[in-house]
Protein backbone atom coordinates (compact mmCIF):
# COMPACT_ATOMS: atom_id res chain seq x y z
CA UNK A 1 0.00 0.00 0.00
CA UNK A 2 1.03 3.57 -1.28
CA UNK A 3 1.53 6.65 0.99
CA UNK A 4 1.86 9.93 -0.33
CA UNK A 5 3.91 12.25 1.16
CA UNK A 6 1.49 14.72 1.92
CA UNK A 7 -0.87 12.19 3.72
CA UNK A 8 2.09 10.74 5.61
CA UNK A 9 4.08 14.21 6.10
CA UNK A 10 5.65 13.50 9.69
CA UNK A 11 7.14 10.21 8.26
CA UNK A 12 8.50 12.14 5.92
CA UNK A 13 10.50 14.46 8.39
CA UNK A 14 12.04 12.95 11.41
CA UNK A 15 11.60 15.97 14.09
CA UNK A 16 8.18 17.42 14.16
CA UNK A 17 7.73 20.00 16.96
CA UNK A 18 4.39 18.40 18.96
CA UNK A 19 2.47 21.88 18.34
CA UNK A 20 3.01 21.68 14.75
CA UNK A 21 1.79 17.61 14.56
CA UNK A 22 -1.27 18.79 16.53
CA UNK A 23 -2.18 21.99 14.56
CA UNK A 24 -1.92 19.58 11.24
CA UNK A 25 -3.60 16.85 13.02
CA UNK A 26 -6.33 19.45 14.06
CA UNK A 27 -6.51 20.87 10.09
CA UNK A 28 -6.92 17.33 9.31
CA UNK A 29 -10.16 17.27 11.01
CA UNK A 30 -11.94 20.08 10.64
CA UNK A 31 -11.94 19.06 6.73
CA UNK A 32 -14.23 16.32 7.96
CA UNK A 33 -16.80 19.32 9.42
CA UNK A 34 -20.19 19.63 7.14
CA UNK A 35 -23.09 21.91 7.54
CA UNK A 36 -25.91 21.33 9.37
CA UNK A 37 -28.78 19.64 6.70
CA UNK A 38 -31.33 20.97 5.79
CA UNK A 39 -34.74 18.87 6.35
CA UNK A 40 -37.90 19.75 4.69
CA UNK A 41 -40.79 20.43 7.13
CA UNK A 42 -42.51 16.83 6.63
CA UNK A 43 -39.34 15.01 7.36
CA UNK A 44 -39.65 16.59 10.68
CA UNK A 45 -42.81 16.01 11.27
CA UNK A 46 -42.69 12.28 10.88
CA UNK A 47 -39.18 12.44 13.38
CA UNK A 48 -40.99 14.30 16.07
CA UNK A 49 -43.94 11.43 15.27
CA UNK A 50 -41.50 8.51 15.08
CA UNK A 51 -39.88 9.78 18.65
CA UNK A 52 -43.57 10.34 20.32
CA UNK A 53 -44.32 6.97 19.24
CA UNK A 54 -41.76 5.69 20.39
CA UNK A 55 -41.64 6.76 23.37
CA UNK A 56 -45.13 5.82 23.92
CA UNK A 57 -45.26 2.19 22.65
CA UNK A 58 -41.99 1.34 24.34
CA UNK A 59 -39.49 0.19 21.40
CA UNK A 60 -35.74 1.42 20.45
CA UNK A 61 -34.64 4.00 17.65
CA UNK A 62 -31.57 4.87 16.03
CA UNK A 63 -31.38 9.12 16.39
CA UNK A 64 -28.98 11.21 14.24
CA UNK A 65 -28.50 14.38 14.83
CA UNK A 66 -25.44 17.02 13.78
CA UNK A 67 -23.69 18.55 16.85
CA UNK A 68 -21.89 21.92 16.38
CA UNK A 69 -17.94 22.40 16.25
CA UNK A 70 -17.05 25.48 14.79
CA UNK A 71 -17.97 27.94 12.34
CA UNK A 72 -21.19 27.15 11.34
CA UNK A 73 -19.94 23.27 10.60
CA UNK A 74 -20.08 20.42 13.04
CA UNK A 75 -20.62 16.77 12.72
CA UNK A 76 -23.39 13.69 12.76
CA UNK A 77 -23.60 12.10 15.82
CA UNK A 78 -25.64 9.01 16.53
CA UNK A 79 -27.04 6.55 19.37
CA UNK A 80 -29.72 3.77 19.45
CA UNK A 81 -31.72 3.88 22.35
CA UNK A 82 -35.09 3.83 24.24
CA UNK A 83 -36.96 7.43 23.78
CA UNK A 84 -37.47 8.21 27.68
CA UNK A 85 -39.00 11.57 27.43
CA UNK A 86 -39.95 13.95 24.83
CA UNK A 87 -40.09 17.81 26.53
CA UNK A 88 -41.68 19.75 24.29
CA UNK A 89 -41.10 23.40 26.67
CA UNK A 90 -37.54 22.86 25.56
CA UNK A 91 -37.16 21.04 22.41
CA UNK A 92 -35.27 17.66 23.91
CA UNK A 93 -35.62 14.34 23.50
CA UNK A 94 -34.05 12.14 26.39
CA UNK A 95 -32.91 8.91 25.11
CA UNK A 96 -31.32 6.22 27.18
CA UNK A 97 -29.15 3.23 26.75
CA UNK A 98 -27.59 0.70 28.87
CA UNK A 99 -24.68 2.75 29.79
CA UNK A 100 -25.60 6.34 28.91
CA UNK A 101 -28.05 8.88 29.32
CA UNK A 102 -28.33 11.69 26.34
CA UNK A 103 -30.74 14.61 25.69
CA UNK A 104 -30.75 15.44 21.81
CA UNK A 105 -32.08 19.26 21.06
CA UNK A 106 -35.19 18.24 18.41
CA UNK A 107 -34.15 20.91 16.24
CA UNK A 108 -30.67 19.38 15.22
CA UNK A 109 -32.22 15.77 14.57
CA UNK A 110 -31.76 14.53 10.72
CA UNK A 111 -32.67 11.05 11.07
CA UNK A 112 -34.71 8.80 13.10
CA UNK A 113 -34.98 5.00 12.34
CA UNK A 114 -37.05 2.44 14.30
Amino acid sequence: MSVSKKENVFVASRFVLPEHREMYLSMREDDKLVPMPILEQDELESFHYQLRDAGRENYAVAITWWKREKNGLGTTCRMWGKVEWVDTNSRKVKLLTDEDVQWIPMDTIIDVRS
